[in-house]
């Protein structure tokens, strides 16, 4: 993981790629869990015996906005910014599913630096998070998070 040494540091970041996240199985049961959590329990992603024999993918998928839930999970393990004090999601500018992830795929995420403005107490800052499936020839999501960063 790599540690970014505050402020200082992170401003001379902006376009620069900040570091890649660990690979992470998206198993059946954190899909269902997503599907018990939202609501959303269509059955292309909860029921493995129908998507078998229906689904084009030929098993479950991840629903899209659990791919793009991972970002803060999988930036955890890929960069840290050294003296931040808080992290506060503020919103998306882009975010695109290409491809789906599929039931007991790896993921991993790589983060880039956009754009950092001052703000409050902090700045915001604009990340481009692309999220790959192992093996998959396009990225499973394709987002830019804003995020307020306090000092």
């Amino acid at each position: 993981m790599r540690t970014i040494q505050g402020l200082p540091e992170l401003r001379t970041l902006v376009g620069t790629k900040l570091g890649t996240s660990d690979w992470l199985t998206i198993s059946q049961e954190r899909i269902d869990a997503f599907a018990a959590a939202t609501g959303d329990d269509q059955w292309i992603h909860t029921d493995p015996v129908r998507a078998a024999t229906e689904s084009p993918y030929k098993t479950t998928v991840a629903h899209g906005f659990l791919t793009l839930s991972l970002c803060i999970q999988l930036s955890q393990t890929s960069f840290h910014v050294a003296d931040c004090r808080m992290i506060v999601n503020y919103g998306l500018n882009r975010v695109r599913f290409p491809s789906p992830v599929k039931s007991g795929a790896r993921v991993r995420m790589h983060s880039e630096l956009l754009d950092i403005r001052d703000a409050a107490e902090g700045v915001q800052a604009t990340f481009k998070h692309t999220i790959e499936a192992e093996g998959e020839p396009r990225p499973a999501c394709v987002a830019e998070s804003v995020l307020r960063l306090f000092f």
